[in-house]
């Protein structure tokens, strides 16, 4: 293979220690992959080191392989993500089992779906985000205790993160609130869910 030549890089993906990655593997071979990075985590894991290591390697041109949509994410959020940063980056995308290949006409066309959805979530976050400011704002104005406001701001912050479009920071710097109340607060929510 020469160095001009594009890559194939596959990714494979199962939940539980108990369930299998052979026959993914043996698809993405099939498929002509000459990298298959594999891992059992929840598609929910933010953790999944293997999937950040084969993004690594993924240049402009290469196509980024997997049996199926689910491998790839556990939701709609994570896959419209992740597919907008290889269209951003010129990778191709394809999805053995559902048939999607970014290299033909009706792909590139899912492409911009994806891309299209991707942009109306941007758009009702930020709708949602503004609402809730200006709820919290007026109850604020209503009296009533500083927390309960302090609180509203809290929640709102933490449904953000929980959207995972904007970094802690860049919240943080919107609602005019530390990180430090922002990361206290999602322990707390944690604690609240777990206990």
């Amino acid at each position: 293979m020469g160095d001009e030549s594009f890559m194939k890089i596959g990714y494979a993906r199962v939940s539980t220690e108990d369930q299998q990655l052979e026959s993914q593997i043996e698809a993405l071979t099939k498929e002509g992959c000459e990298r298959i990075y594999q891992e059992k985590c929840s598609g929910a894991s933010r953790d999944r080191e293997e999937l950040k290591q084969a993004l690594t390697v993924l240049r402009e041109g290469d196509t980024f392989v997997v049996a199926k949509l689910d491998r790839l994410g556990r939701t709609v959020k994570q896959l419209v993500e992740l597919i907008y940063e290889f269209q951003e980056k010129g990778i191709q995308f394809k999805s053995i089992h559902d048939t999607i290949d970014t290299t033909t006409a009706n792909g590139r066309f899912f492409f911009h779906i994806m891309s299209a959805f991707s942009e109306l979530e941007r758009e009702l976050i930020r709708e949602r985000t503004q609402i809730g400011l200006s709820s919290a704002r007026s109850r604020g104005r209503l009296g009533g205790r500083p927390e309960t406001h302090g609180e509203d701001k809290k929640e709102i912050a933490y449904q953000m993160v929980m959207e995972n479009n904007q970094t802690v920071a860049e919240i943080a710097t919107a609602l005019t609130m530390s990180r430090a109340t922002i990361y206290r607060y999602i322990e707390k929510r944690r604690g609240l869910v777990l206990g």
